[in-house]
């Protein structure tokens, strides 16, 4: 079969070649490109592939369409709302992505955040490299704190442990009632969730019911002292809504790493002039360590395929 890797997996070429050589060994052909939002690019790199293997760029159905071959496509990546699931399935070809890849490393940067906006971490550095003191700029513990997760998957979960093991009193919500539930952390309503914590950490998937989850009413609700993070996908927030609610004073702070589109962002993005805002461009799925381990789980979702076998699979 035909292998087309349509964006670079973030590993060394040594690496990569370690987990294509076998796949080679047994005459599997296997191509690799450069990422490009070109739609005829990707048509034609991708025309006659049995395969696609992708991370976080976006593969629209024109392009999935244009497949002839298509039998299977192993997404680097756990969201998967950036792939036409619809054409996929229309082609009769099975899907996969590399959930759990990411779970430490986005736990704790949303911890990172937390601290860095309640310490004033960025405000204070320009301070001290201008010559000034922390006056006016003393923050707050993290421990002190009541933490709201929404959304209690994997990531969830363990961004719950982290913060739990800082002294915060957790609450969570989740739209699944049977979702696994450790002793530390209070289930409520969305409600009631935004309206006791002092920190908001959003960790659900973007799907119909999540698009703008956090919006104008949503953010009207919370405390005037809140810190609003999102690790998710940008989609679940409505950030014109953010903007206007930090520039307004209405939360203390956002930390926010993920946007309506990819970064690089447009440099009229509501989000880069509003007040007390830590940004930045799509990292925190991205560390060393999720790198190699993602490789190993997309690879291994292959080697399954090609043995009958579907792990990861998305429905």
């Amino acid at each position: 079969m035909k292998i087309v890797l349509l964006e670079d997996l973030g590993i060394s070429s040594e690496a990569l070649q370690s987990f294509t050589q076998p796949l080679l060994a047994a005459g599997h052909q296997f191509e690799c490109y450069q990422k490009t939002t070109n739609s005829q690019t990707l048509k034609e790199e991708c025309a006659d592939a049995d395969v696609l293997m992708l991370a976080n760029m976006p593969l629209p159905g024109e392009v999935i369409s244009a497949c002839q071959h298509l039998k299977y496509v192993d997404i680097a990546f756990t969201g998967v709302d950036h792939v036409d699931i619809a054409a996929v399935k229309a082609a009769g070809a099975k899907i996969s992505n590399a959930a759990g890849y990411s779970t430490n490393a986005v736990a704790e940067l949303a911890v990172c955040m937390a601290i860095d906006l309640l310490r004033n971490v960025f405000a204070t550095q320009q301070r001290c490299r201008s010559g000034q003191t922390k006056d006016g700029l003393v923050g707050s513990e993290l421990g002190s704190k009541c933490v709201g997760i929404v959304g209690m998957g994997a990531i969830g979960r363990a961004t719950a442990r982290l913060f739990a093991a800082f002294g915060c009193k957790v609450l969570a919500y989740t739209p699944h009632p049977n979702a696994q539930r450790d002793d530390f952390v209070e289930f409520v309503s969305l409600q009631e969730l935004l309206q006791r914590s002092d920190i908001v950490s959003l960790h659900c998937p973007l799907n119909q019911s999540t698009k703008h989850l956090i919006g104008k009413e949503q953010l009207s609700s919370m405390k005037s002292s809140a810190i609003l993070l999102n690790l998710a996908r940008g989609g679940v927030v409505d950030n014109v809504a953010l903007a206007d609610a930090l520039n307004q004073n209405q939360l203390a702070g956002a930390g926010i790493d993920v946007f309506d589109m990819e970064p690089p962002l447009p440099a009229d993005y509501p989000l880069l002039g509003a007040k007390n805002t830590l940004l930045t461009p799509h990292i925190a799925f991205a560390s060393a360590e999720s790198m190699q381990k993602r490789a190993e789980i997309v690879f291994d979702n292959l080697n399954a395929f090609f043995n009958g076998q579907i792990k990861n699979e998305v429905k």
